[in-house]
């Protein structure tokens, strides 16, 4: 039998090492706080994804899939300007989807013959598969298959591109531009604020913990929620530009939409494979043939002014630019959608 020690103590028959009562009951009140953290977590991680509000509803309604490597792949393909014959598709950015082209769409229309948008593997309302590698050169040949799907793949194409769709706009160049089989005619190639170049792109900080986590990162997705995606997300918006509570929503509901917040660490070797493919995907903007342009907005965090801008006059005196207000931030097509469409308008009436 054990023998009390100085108050607080215990003490073994063989003198054995003093042990803390005040620890013990640090260590029950854990045990406590995990019996009622389990059944709390379990319960966060079965409510279901929020549901698509009436203009998010409508934009899927608008469109239809069609199927790349037994993949549903979502697009929009609308009828546009009579009298035209040009056709543009466009490429959105992580981690949002087709529905960041919504404001611009209307305009577009006016203009193109059609405007064909889709969502990418692993996003919006496309199939997000997992485990996955994901990868740009994927991404490239799955709107080659849109292409061909729509019988595009004798048509030239404007391709305008943003954030993540720069990249994989880049790679349909490299492809366009080296006879690579099963590549579309580029007409024209618009970017607008991507990681076009690795050494001035500043991915965020919940970026580079997902995407280099390792087994940290399954757990990370698990606990994204709303309110930590709406500040990431906010924080590559200009301060005069964020966007609405409902307009978050909708981005969050893309997300959700197949558990894709359970790809996003896959997806995100996309910015390991710029810095891989660096040389590959920025010569093909210098040896590009086609009409080049860039808009940009100056506030981009991710891309920020007046390196990236200095880089890429340097790099692509050919290319023209667009440069928007002060303000306007990483998001440019929703920070200032007229701005953008009349500078990309501007752009193709120019050749």
């Amino acid at each position: 039998m054990g023998v009390l020690g100085p108050p607080g103590w215990t003490v073994g028959p063989g003198g054995s090492v003093p042990v803390c009562r005040c620890s013990r009951r640090m260590k029950e009140w854990w045990v406590q706080v995990g019996l009622l953290g389990v059944p709390l977590l379990a319960v966060y991680l079965h409510i279901p994804p929020p549901q698509p509000s009436p203009p998010l509803r409508s934009w899927r309604a608008s469109g239809t899939f069609f199927t790349y490597k037994d993949q549903n792949i979502f697009y929009r393909d609308s009828g546009g300007a009579v009298g035209s014959s040009d056709v543009v598709i466009l490429l959105h950015g992580f981690p949002t989807s087709s529905y960041d082209w919504s404001k611009i769409w209307e305009g577009l229309t006016q203009r193109f013959h059609r405007v064909i948008a889709l969502d990418f593997l692993g996003f919006g309302f496309s199939d997000k598969p997992r485990p996955h590698r994901y990868s740009i050169f994927e991404q490239a040949s799955v709107v080659e298959g849109l292409a061909r799907h729509l019988g595009l793949q004798h048509h030239r194409i404007n391709l305008l591109a943003h954030d993540y769709g720069d990249t994989v706009a880049q790679e349909l160049l490299h492809r366009y531009e080296h006879n690579k089989t099963g590549s579309i005619l580029i007409n024209s190639l618009c970017l607008s604020n991507g990681g076009i170049f690795p050494e001035t792109n500043h991915p965020r900080f919940i970026q580079k913990l997902l995407k280099d986590g390792g087994l940290l990162s399954p757990l990370l997705l698990r606990l994204m929620n709303f309110f930590f995606f709406s500040r990431g997300l906010g924080a590559v918006f200009g301060p005069h530009t964020q966007p609405s509570q409902a307009e978050f929503w909708d981005m969050w509901t893309a997300v959700r939409n197949n558990d894709g917040n359970l790809v996003m660490d896959s997806v995100l070797q996309y910015i390991n494979q710029r810095k891989q493919h660096r040389d590959r995907w920025v010569g093909a903007l210098v040896s590009s043939s086609v009409p080049l342009h860039l808009i940009y907005g100056p506030l981009d965090p991710v891309n920020p002014h007046p390196e990236f801008l200095q880089l890429y006059k340097k790099v692509l005196p050919m290319s023209t630019v667009s440069v928007l207000d002060d303000h306007i931030s990483h998001y440019p097509q929703l920070e200032d959608p007229m701005g953008f469409l009349n500078s990309y308008l501007n752009f193709i009436n120019s050749f």
